[in-house]
């Protein structure tokens, strides 16, 4: 029963994801007009999948210099169920966006979150999920390749890794479905591993990939490594 009404109220918040750029520096090659870029991360204390730091840091744009940090310890008390996980992270990461509500100088105006968007079992994973609920743009970042949709880390995905030759190259994640899920980018000449792209919400996948190819210095981008 909890599942079901965990689905229900994912089905409910999916449909309001935004698959498209909603923003006016959205629209420049240069994002003109975006200043304040944020990142955010829920790690776990290694053996305890109840204790976690929940944290928002939030950079300058271009420069990526860091305007504001805000890591706390959190208690994770709900269950974890399988497709549903953000339901027990999201809260943390929202309650740290509302911080910022009274700093409007340093509120985000898009987050690279450390896991996925579109791309998850039911196209809604938690950067979609903090989108919607903080009605941000959002961009999914993730280091592994979510296995959805008939997509496998087999040795065609891995020849497909290697055949990324230089930093900014990029094939497209279909799934069996034929939707486009996600895209993989070789964020770092000196790194064989990709990152996986995904929509979180207001902001298409193009966009999405431009942005975070901007705000790499190394393979992971700067708000969220940082």
């Amino acid at each position: 029963a909890a599942v079901r009404s965990l689905a229900r109220e994912q089905a409910q918040l999916k449909a309001s994801v935004v698959e498209e750029d909603t923003e006016e520096w959205q629209k420049d090659s240069s994002f003109t007009g975006l200043e304040r870029v944020g990142g955010v991360d829920l790690s776990y204390i290694k053996g305890d999948d109840t204790s976690a730091c929940a944290s928002l840091v939030v950079l300058s744009y271009p420069a990526l210099e860091v305007l504001y940090e805000d890591c706390r310890m959190v208690a994770v008390s709900a269950p974890y169920v399988a497709g549903f996980l953000a339901f027990r992270e999201v809260p943390f990461l929202v309650e740290a966006v509302q911080r910022l509500q009274e700093e409007p100088k340093l509120k985000p105006q898009v987050l690279l979150v450390d896991g996925n968007g579109l791309l998850h079992p039911r196209g809604f994973g938690v950067a979609c999920h903090l989108g919607v609920l903080t009605d941000l743009p959002c961009i999914g970042v993730a280091k592994n390749l979510l296995q959805v949709d008939g997509l496998v880390r087999d040795e065609l995905h891995r020849e497909q890794i290697r055949s990324l030759q230089k930093e900014g190259d990029t094939f497209p994640l279909a799934g069996t479905s034929g939707r486009v899920l996600g895209t993989v980018l070789r964020s770092y000449n000196n790194s064989s591993k990709p990152l996986y792209i995904s929509v979180g919400h207001r902001v298409c996948l193009e966009t999405a990939v431009r942005l975070v190819k901007s705000c790499c210095r190394y393979r992971i981008p700067e708000p969220i490594r940082q």
